[in-house]
């Protein structure tokens, strides 16, 4: 199983939109957002993409009474997890957090396959060992919504094999 993995959307629906198409269109079946959508409504424009969406908000949460109501709605693609996540697919075990060092932290744990975060805008993968002695794989996929002077960017992950490849967003679309 294929997922698209990305962060700090802040409102940009053009980026938000075309990562997720290109996703799909390379086999993506969910997207996990790791927070700063901002305002729920941002999410509407993925309904089309028919794929689940897993959300938790960020620092920067807007209407979470509104996130909460749209992933409530009959037939919604949203699966708003609040802070934090713990998602299964495929068989793996996904944390999701906003915050980089509670993402390291939940990694160390060794209790999930896969960890991911947002927040600093800073695409960033670690191999981290835990106390189980193994590693657990860190993922911050940098900002999808371009922010600052960061590239919009995105992960696309084979759950299967554990492989990870970064991908950026069209630059002409950066600044719509």
């Amino acid at each position: 199983m294929k997922v698209c993995i990305l962060s700090d959307s802040h409102d940009h629906i053009p980026l938000l939109d075309a990562a997720v198409a290109e996703a799909k269109s390379h086999g993506a079946e969910a997207v996990l957002h790791c927070g700063d959508v901002v305002a729920p409504s941002t999410l509407n424009c993925l309904a089309k993409h028919d794929l689940p969406v897993h959300v938790i908000h960020g620092n920067n949460s807007g209407d979470l009474y509104t996130l909460g109501r749209l992933a409530n709605q009959p037939n919604t693609h949203i699966h708003y997890h609040g802070m934090d996540a713990g998602v299964e697919l495929a068989g793996k075990r996904i944390f999701l957090v906003h915050y980089p060092h509670y993402a390291r932290a939940m990694a160390a744990t060794g209790d999930w396959d896969l960890v991911c975060c947002g927040h600093s805008h800073k695409l960033k993968f670690e191999e981290l060992a835990n106390i189980k002695g193994g590693t657990t794989p860190l993922i911050n996929p940098g900002t999808i919504g371009g922010v600052g002077r960061a590239p919009a960017t995105y992960v696309m992950a084979d759950l299967e094999s554990m492989q990870f490849e970064v991908r950026e967003v069209a630059k002409s679309l950066e600044h719509l």
